[in-house]
């Protein structure tokens, strides 16, 4: 009677093995730019959908998403629970009806160690052969670039264009950047990367951003203050001669009365004269 018992309970034990759903393969988080996203590959069952889980060094597992049809789940919106410096480990199953397929989890990951740094936005302006450039950092999912990494970098190459394998570099913290002595009326290209010193780490490359400085004579930014202050003058004499006009009226057109007796010559003088 014990060996029909122990031969039934492996049958059974076999057959929800062999229903059980196939679980979700390869599953890892990511971060991009502060955020934290569990992704993972399907177990070829196009029918299933998923329920994610997050925890970390100080909150057990809680969900993230739940009956979803998507290959990741980003834990980022709950916010409220992430912090820069946290170690935090994911996990995922499937779902079919009723069936469900065992957890899978991904390793760890902490967040300020792992996350990627994202490009960052450049523009360039042209003063005669000088170039500024100016860095905008990313934007994080949470906190500021800065709050996270106050000794960060910005790797910049720059290069005149058509000769890019004579790139210079340079690596600097301050914001923004000027590129002196550039050669004139000519066109020059410029990528730049976040960079960590203390660990090494490099951020994604921004696009390539490219303007042609002017001639080395012109000096727009000198044409430009002397066309202000030429509008000012011009404007302030407006002003004043609207304001002052009567007095500017009386000192150089003066109604002076003429006396008497000159008067009276003027008019003989005038009867003589017919």
């Amino acid at each position: 009677m014990r060996t029909f018992l122990t031969v039934i309970t492996l049958c059974c034990a076999t057959k929800v093995v062999l229903c059980a759903l196939d679980e979700p393969r390869n599953a890892r988080l990511t971060s991009w730019n502060m955020d934290l996203v569990l992704r993972w590959d399907s177990p070829g069952d196009p029918a299933v959908h998923y329920t994610a889980e997050f925890n970390s060094t100080v909150f057990k597992f809680r969900p993230g998403c739940v009956n979803t049809s998507a290959l990741y789940c980003d834990f980022t919106d709950e916010a409220s629970s992430l912090t820069v410096y946290g170690t935090y480990i994911g996990r995922v199953r499937a779902q079919r009806g009723q069936e469900s397929s065992v957890w899978v989890e991904s390793g760890p990951l902490t967040l300020d160690k792992n996350t990627t740094i994202g490009p960052p936005n450049v523009t360039l302006v042209s003063h005669g052969v000088h170039m500024t450039i100016n860095i905008r950092d990313p934007v994080f999912r949470i906190s500021k670039m800065r709050e996270v990494y106050n000794q960060a970098s910005y790797n910049i190459t720059y290069w005149k264009e058509g000769k890019e394998g004579k790139a210079q570099s340079l690596i600097v913290q301050q914001n923004p950047v000027v590129l002196s002595d550039l050669e004139p009326l000519s066109r020059y290209c410029v990528k730049v990367h976040i960079s960590l010193q203390h660990n090494h780490r490099a951020g994604d490359e921004s696009r390539v951003t490219c303007e042609k400085t002017a001639d080395r004579e012109r000096t727009p930014w000198l044409e430009a203050v002397l066309s202000f202050v030429v509008m000012v003058m011009v404007v302030t004499v407006v002003v004043v001669a609207v304001l002052y006009r009567k007095r500017l009226s009386s000192f150089l057109c003066p109604s002076v009365s003429l006396p008497q007796h000159f008067k009276e010559n003027v008019f003989v003088n005038k009867c003589f004269s017919f």
